[in-house]
């Protein structure tokens, strides 16, 4: 009688130290498959707004930066450059940028918050190239009304200085501008805006 009682008191001492450890082995198992749906540290970075300098970007220049791996650029148009903007809406596809292709804040004839600065997402959108920033006036390749802006090498997609795309080119629609907003007078934030988008 005592041999069935120890082998009954062993039995259940065995099945529940199985099931502790089964349950400890599933628990370390799962912790991992868990842990790995969520976004890892670079891929959290690479979301990231990105803050910009813009205290060095002289009229008529770019700055090339990057966010969420994509080429941004920021060009600080001069005046003359703004009172070109104004005289071509007739070759543009899209010139009151009626396209979703920037925030609601940035729906105006130079789809920016401040007048002489354009921040845009540098991608054409025909089929991803990266255009070039052609700010040269009359260049001769481009035809002599050409007011300067960005020129796709790719497959000759052409935008002004705001974004805005050409009639008659491959692009179907304007540049992108990302969400931004100024956090000072010198300081851009790209990627957050003041809603928090």
């Amino acid at each position: 009688m005592s041999e069935k009682t120890v082998d009954r008191s062993k039995r259940r001492f065995l099945i529940a130290a199985t099931s502790a450890v089964g349950g400890v082995a599933a628990l370390g198992g799962t912790v991992p498959f868990v842990m790995s749906m969520f976004p890892s540290e670079r891929a959290k970075a690479a979301g990231a707004p990105v803050e910009v300098d813009i205290s060095k970007v002289e009229p008529g220049m770019l700055l090339n930066v990057e966010w969420r791996g994509k080429p941004v650029w920021v060009v600080n148009r001069s005046p003359e450059m703004m009172d070109l903007l104004v005289k071509h809406d007739d070759k543009l596809t899209d010139p009151k940028s009626e396209a979703k292709q920037q925030p609601d804040y940035c729906k105006n004839a130079g789809r920016s918050i401040k007048p002489n600065i354009s921040v845009l997402v540098g991608i054409c959108t025909h089929l991803g190239c990266s255009p070039t920033f052609r700010k040269d006036v009359g260049a001769a390749d481009l035809g002599a009304d050409w007011p300067g802006g960005f020129f796709c090498p790719c497959h000759g997609s052409k935008f002004d200085l705001a974004g805005r795309v050409y009639k008659d080119v491959p692009a179907p629609t304007n540049l992108e501008v990302p969400p931004h907003k100024y956090i000072s007078d010198t300081r851009l934030l790209i990627g957050e805006d003041s809603k928090g988008a």
